[in-house]
């Protein structure tokens, strides 16, 4: 499992004729990888709900918890496109589509137990993202085998 962090001011996504946006908090693109279980959900929804991106006096002290933010989970299989050959991306590193719409769904579903206020892009969906990227913090985490 794959995804990319970054500490927001404010986002949103746009798609078909929807529009979700946050405020303060954090955007996460996440990628679902073939091996990806449950266990690697729960490691994953725990280490974001609790990374300490934001601050206090100067230091990155607080998570999005401490500081009662929101977050947008969007899904992003591109995230395993792997580019060492040719000229375009091989996804055969992502999951197919069923089983990752269903770890992604439970990831959302562990950051609402932990009291984090989530709201999501659309799975399968072509997405308009817009981020204003605060420091800018930017953190990648992999969930290593």
């Amino acid at each position: 499992m794959k995804a990319v962090v970054q500490r927001v001011s404010e986002a949103g996504v746009q798609f078909r004729n929807e529009k979700r946006d946050i405020t303060k908090g954090i955007v996460v693109f996440l990628g679902i990888g073939r091996d990806d279980t449950e266990k690697d959900v729960e490691y994953m929804a725990e280490k974001i709900a609790n990374l300490r991106i934001f601050e206090k006096e100067g230091k990155m002290s607080l998570s999005l918890k401490d500081i009662e933010g929101e977050s947008l989970v969007i899904s992003q299989f591109t995230l395993y496109g792997d580019c060492s050959k040719g000229r375009r991306p091989d996804f055969t590193l992502a999951e197919e589509p069923a089983r990752a719409k269903e770890l992604y769904e439970r990831f959302i579903n562990i950051l609402e137990e932990k009291g984090i206020a989530v709201k999501k892009g659309e799975f399968g969906e072509n997405m308009l993202v817009r981020i204003y990227n605060d420091g800018p913090v930017t953190i990648l985490l992999e969930n290593k085998k």
